[in-house]
Formats: structure tokens, C-alpha cells, sequence
């Protein structure tokens, strides 16, 4: 193939990534791959002189088509910021001048503008010119402030992220008609593109705004550290950030790789951004291609891979699908021991080229230093199988097509499949319910997938798995003790807590101390037995009721019930005796001209 023809390969290969990567679809590819054909892509126009109108290396971005909001020119464009993984080139591009170095965050940029102290509107970056008005989502996303001290014109930007910590329990908990996400920038994406009837859930999946840049402001504050602290004093969310300089770089870089390197960082972040310091000069010099010269630069790491042969393919169950995991002969990738790596769906799968009858040598890396995932599969003749049963509760399975993506996922057709309920698990152990700290979403989802646990009442039986448990990655004698020492000392609860932790539904805490409060807790269990309703109690009624006796006339949660009483204490308490009218104990305020008449009898 010539070098022309190469060329437009990589440019309609690396829009289709785009494309994808912008607008919430299936991963078409890693950045690992993307950066690797964009370099290519790069060193063949500077060769041939050769360069297509619709480059990735001459735009600022794919074009976002998410959100209800209307189309908005940025008042200042948004451009990109030159990329490099040479250090001394980014030494040379700072030259003597101070300049700040701090995190390029993976998520989706947006552009806050206020007048007047007040949020005047919030525009997503789109194509770097123009972008949508999602200001109706803005109360929902935290580190934004809705109002501000400073009463002049102020455009911020900064970026919409979810951490990885939020990112797996929204996945593990999702619905079964919902998608999971590869990661959690495709996350955000689809997150922003909710409409204002889901704009609440904005809140539910913790989108946070991360301030990274002061674009403008009326008054003269020439220093972007000022600049930064300013909007950090307004209560903004503003990214981490340390002041440097060309000959302090490479130490600076090196002690902000470990940070990462080590897993400390839970926001996701695919490189680091330098900035002078002095703004009006940082203002100054030429765009090039799809970026301004002095504005910044992006700092990328050199992404390392590792060969490895691929031992089996497991799959683990949650609450939305059964997604294939790669297990392979351990490698050493960022410093740390690697031997899985999540395949995410059957349709990565194919990608891949794992899943007919070829495959066992793969090349793995730790996306952006923290997400192991196989970039390459290489055939060699061996057979791997879709699971026809649930590997949790042996139901059938079934593969369900995404009309939006074409993405095929795979699902166990049991509604009662545990790994379906992960959420109920989450309540349970939450501090409102048991209060047993440390059995995080994770550590349930491994638990469920080998089989442990079934119910809430296997919970308190975990010890019985313990040769299993000290085996399994991230767990240890150590671990295992403090788990075990954590879930004894909560064998006694109070009954509001425990019928919380029941998940009856529509009942909450609320509802539970009113019941208790009216019966106290024997009275609460000899209702149920007697098939005795709740409804007289205030704030219940008839259809909280309802659902407390349709609940309990199910024989499994009986049989639940019954389970968890053998190994849990529920303290007992009294009901409150209340006496006098429906008055007594409030007080009237009565305003206006009050006139007494005594009558004397």
C-alpha cells in the first residue's frame, strides 16, 4: 500500500474511533491503538505533505451529537492542546518561564459561563467552535457552582468525570435493559446526553466538574496559579496542580507518574498538561493545525505492553449482563502483577478475535496505567465457548444485540439470579442497614460469581470459604480476619436498621421507625406472622402495607428471614406509648391582634 492510500486508511479508521468515542458507542478501539495510528498518521503527512481536510491531526475533535440543548458558539474556542511523550520537548517549549503542571483528565470538557454571579450557561466542548447547551443538567453535577462571590463575565472550563470507584458500582448495578460502558469517560457521555426528565440521575451516577482552566475574567489576574486558587475559593472542584519549571519537569513528571503508577488516583487520567504561568503570554503566538502553540501542553505516557498466553476465559455475572474476563500467564505491567483483564462484551470479543476457534496469545496493557485490557489476540487454534447456562445460578442465557450500538452482551434470563441484585447487597451491608464497613460492591460481585453467597444470611457463613478467599486477588489472612471481624461485630442490630436492610420495598428508614415505634420489634414479627397489615400507623398506609405483607408472603423470604434470625440478634425495643390528643406536644404561633373575652360563670 502507498503512502497515500495508507494515509486515508488511518484518517477513516481514526474518525470512526472518534466518532465512537465522543458520542457514548462501543469502543472501536484502545487509545493505546489510536495513539500508535495517529503517530503513524502524523510521521506520513510531514513525509508526503499529503494531509486530508477531515484529519484528526487538523480538527479539534469529533463532533458530539449528545444532549437536548441547543447548539452554542463558544465565546472563546475551545482548541486542543499539542500532545507529546518527550519530556525534553516539553523542557524546550517551557524554556525559562514558570509554568504549573496538573492532570489531563479522561472525560467529557464543558465550559461554564457567569454573569452577575450566577451560572449563566453550560455549554459541552463539542467540536472545539461550538457545542451543546446542557445548562438544564448543571444542578446535578457536583464541584459546579450554581452561584459565585464574583459579580463580573467569568468562563471556566473544566471536565465532567466519574471516578472508577463510581464508574464499576453504576456498572455492576445497572438494570439488565441498560448498557454497561467500557470506561468511565463513555460513561459521562452518556450520562450528559440524559434529557431533562432523567436529569436527576446526572446526580445518581456522581458526575463531578473538575476546573481546569480560567478562560476569561473582566478583572486583570495575569497568573494562572491566582487564577486557579480564585476559582478553588469559589468552591469549584479545580484539579490538582504544582507549580515547576523546564529543569524541575522531569522530576515533577516522574513524581506525578507514581501517583498513578501506584493506583492512588480514582479519577481517571490519560496524561499530564503543562501551562505557563503567565496567561497574557500563554495568549499569545499561533494555532497550528488544531491547537494554539502557547496555551499548553499535554504530556502522554509511553503505554507498555506485554506478550502473554492466554490460559481460559472466565465470566462474570452482575447485575446488567455476564461479561467475559481474560486470564493469562501473569506479567508485570506499571510495577504491578497482571493476570486478568475484563473483555467487557461478546462483541470485543470479536473484535479481538477471541471467541471461534483461534486464540491463546495476547498482548495486554494498563490503560492509562491503572485498567488492564488486551489490545491484540493472536490465532493459534483453540476453542472457546459462549456459556449456554449462567455461571452464577445455571439459568439459560441469552444474547441480547444493542439497537443503538449493534453491541452483543451477554445475559442470564433468571430474574432471581443473585448476581442480578447486587444493589440489595450494597443496602444491606450499607451503614442505614447491617453497618458491616468493608464488604465494598467488588468484594459482594466476587463473592456471588464463586458461589458464596446466595442470600444475605450466607453473609454471616463467609467464613466457611476461607482457604478460597485468602487465594483470591486482593485478599490475604490479614484482609480475611478484618472482613470476618467486621461482619461478628454487627451480629446485633437495631430493628429500624434491620428492616431497612431487608429491602422491602418502599420501605426506608423512615417508614421502619414508624413501625417500630407503633408495634416496637415483637410486635413487628407477630404481625408479619399473622399476616396483620401496618396501615393504621401514620405515614404508612394501605400501600406500604401491602408491600411489607406481599414481601413476607413469599416462602423465600421467609425462609430468608427465619436464616438471618439464627444469626443475627435484632435488640428488641417497646413500642412508644403515646398519650393525650393529636396536639399534645405542638406549639401554636398565632399571629396578628389576639382579643380574650373572660366570662365568669
Amino acid at each position: 500500500m502507498d503512502d497515500k492510500k495508507r494515509i486515508e486508511e488511518l484518517v477513516e479508521k481514526l474518525n470512526q474511533a472518534s466518532e465512537a468515542y465522543y458520542n457514548d458507542k462501543d469502543e472501536v478501539m484502545s487509545n493505546y491503538e489510536w495513539d500508535a495510528m495517529f503517530d503513524e498518521l502524523t510521521e506520513l503527512e510531514n513525509k508526503t505533505g499529503y494531509v486530508m481536510d477531515n484529519s484528526p491531526t487538523q480538527n479539534t475533535g469529533y463532533e458530539e451529537s449528545f444532549g437536548e440543548g441547543n447548539r452554542e458558539v463558544h465565546e472563546f474556542p475551545a482548541l486542543s492542546l499539542k500532545k507529546s511523550k518527550d519530556v525534553a520537548e516539553l523542557q524546550k517549549w517551557a524554556g525559562a518561564r514558570p509554568i504549573w503542571l496538573s492532570w489531563k483528565l479522561d472525560g467529557i470538557t464543558l465550559v461554564a459561563t457567569y454573569d452577575k454571579g450566577k451560572l449563566s450557561k453550560l455549554v459541552t466542548r463539542g467540536n472545539g467552535t461550538a457545542g451543546n447547551n446542557i445548562t438544564y443538567l448543571a444542578q446535578y453535577i457536583k464541584g459546579l457552582p450554581l452561584e459565585i462571590s464574583y459579580q463580573g463575565h467569568m468562563v471556566v472550563r473544566g471536565e465532567a468525570t466519574i471516578s472508577y470507584e463510581d464508574f464499576q458500582r453504576l456498572n455492576d448495578t445497572m438494570d439488565e435493559n441498560e448498557e454497561q460502558y467500557a470506561n468511565p469517560r463513555n460513561l459521562v457521555a452518556g450520562t450528559l446526553a440524559l434529557d431533562s426528565k432523567r436529569a436527576r440521575e446526572v446526580s445518581e451516577r456522581a458526575v463531578s466538574f473538575n476546573a481546569f482552566t480560567l478562560v476569561h475574567i473582566d478583572d486583570n489576574i495575569v497568573s494562572w496559579g491566582s487564577r486557579m486558587q480564585m476559582l478553588e475559593n469559589m468552591k469549584f472542584t479545580v484539579v490538582d496542580r504544582e507549580p515547576t519549571n523546564a529543569e524541575k519537569l522531569p522530576e515533577t513528571i516522574e513524581k506525578w507518574t507514581q501517583k498513578v503508577r501506584s493506583g492512588a488516583m480514582n479519577l481517571p487520567v490519560d496524561g499530564l498538561v503543562i501551562a505557563f504561568d503567565d496567561t497574557d503570554y500563554a495568549a499569545t503566538g499561533s494555532v497550528t493545525g488544531h491547537h494554539a502553540t502557547n496555551a499548553g501542553m499535554a504530556f502522554k505516557w509511553q503505554d507498555k505492553s506485554a506478550e502473554t498466553i492466554l490460559d481460559h476465559i472466565e465470566w462474570s455475572c452482575a447485575a446488567a449482563s455476564i461479561s467475559p474476563v481474560a486470564v493469562f500467564d501473569m506479567v508485570r505491567l506499571e510495577g504491578t502483577e497482571v493476570r486478568r483483564a475484563s473483555l467487557c462484551n461478546i462483541s470485543e470479543m470479536k473484535r479481538l478475535g477471541i471467541g471461534a476457534d483461534r486464540v491463546t496469545k495476547l498482548e495486554v496493557i494498563k490503560a492509562n496505567m491503572i485498567i488492564p485490557k488486551c489490545i491484540r489476540a493472536d490465532a493459534c487454534g483453540t476453542q472457546f465457548e459462549i456459556p449456554k447456562t449462567c455461571p452464577v445460578c445455571g439459568a439459560p442465557t441469552q444474547i441480547l444485540t444493542s439497537e443503538k450500538t449493534g453491541t452483543e452482551t451477554l445475559h442470564c434470563t433468571n430474574d432471581d439470579c443473585t448476581a442480578k441484585h447486587i444493589q440489595k447487597y450494597t443496602r444491606f451491608v450499607s451503614k442505614s442497614g447491617m453497618d458491616i464497613d468493608g464488604l465494598s460492591e467488588m468484594t459482594i460481585k466476587k463473592f456471588i460469581n464463586e458461589g458464596f453467597i446466595t442470600d444475605f444470611a450466607d453473609l454471616y457463613d463467609i467464613d466457611q470459604h476461607k482457604d478460597a478467599i485468602i487465594s483470591m486477588d486482593g485478599f490475604g489472612e490479614k484482609s480475611f480476619s478484618n472482613m470476618i471481624r467486621t461482619i461478628d461485630a454487627r451480629r446485633t442490630v437495631d430493628p429500624v436498621n434491620f428492616i431497612y436492610a431487608l429491602c422491602i420495598p418502599m420501605i426506608g428508614l423512615d417508614a421502619a421507625k414508624k413501625i417500630i415505634g407503633a408495634y416496637g420489634t415483637e410486635g413487628f414479627f407477630q404481625r408479619l406472622k399473622n399476616g396483620q397489615g401496618f396501615e393504621e400507623v401514620d405515614g404508612i398506609g394501605p400501600e406500604k402495607s401491602n408491600s411489607i405483607l406481599h414481601w413476607y408472603a413469599q416462602e423465600k423470604h421467609q425462609t430468608l428471614l427465619e436464616k438471618l434470625l439464627h444469626r443475627v440478634e435484632v435488640n428488641k425495643t417497646e413500642p412508644v406509648i403515646r398519650s393525650g390528643g393529636k396536639c399534645e406536644g405542638l406549639t401554636f404561633v398565632i399571629t396578628g391582634d389576639v382579643h380574650l373575652s373572660l366570662i365568669h360563670i
